[in-house]
């Protein structure tokens, strides 16, 4: 892991306890609770069973979207706020994908930038103030990226990963 997402993962930890302090969920943690790790890379097959994923991460960055996709705007959205410089996240489909969704959901205004076969695509408001991308998706790796509005502001999301059936 990285320094800067070393750096996240601790903030993600650090507002993570602070909140269960704020809920009084204490006794809960106590009990053995687990956590779901952040910053994962996910593996899709379009004939799985499973038709739903979530992962987990913290916005943001030192870097500008603009800057990392070489564009002010893309066919899915504006190429705004700032990211890292490596992706939050590898997205591997072994398959094509008819229809896929990519949905960030997070109490703050977050961005997103995803680079992959064919090129790279942003989104800013999708659904409210979340992103997201949907559409036909070919075999391959893909990076993704969760941006902020402010540089080095990190907020906490999660992005749901849905396919439709064929």
């Amino acid at each position: 892991m990285n320094k800067n997402k070393r750096r996240k993962t601790i903030l993600f930890l650090v507002v993570l306890f602070s909140l269960a302090g704020i809920q009084k969920i204490s006794p809960v943690l106590s009990q053995g609770l687990q956590l779901t790790p952040i910053f994962e890379d996910v593996n899709l097959y379009p004939k799985s069973p499973q038709n739903r994923m979530i992962i987990r991460g913290l916005s943001g960055g030192p870097v500008s979207a603009k800057e990392t996709t070489g564009r002010n705007e893309t066919v899915t959205g504006p190429c705004v706020g700032f990211i890292d410089r490596k992706p939050d996240h590898r997205l591997i489909l072994n398959g094509f994908f008819q229809s896929l969704k990519l949905e960030v959901k997070s109490s703050e205004d977050t961005t997103l930038v995803v680079r992959g076969p064919g090129g790279s695509w942003c989104n800013d408001d999708f659904e409210g103030k979340n992103p997201g991308i949907m559409g036909q998706w070919f075999s391959g790796t893909y990076e993704i990226w969760v941006g902020s509005y402010q540089r080095n502001k990190y907020y906490p999301y999660v992005i749901k990963i849905t396919k439709e059936e064929d």
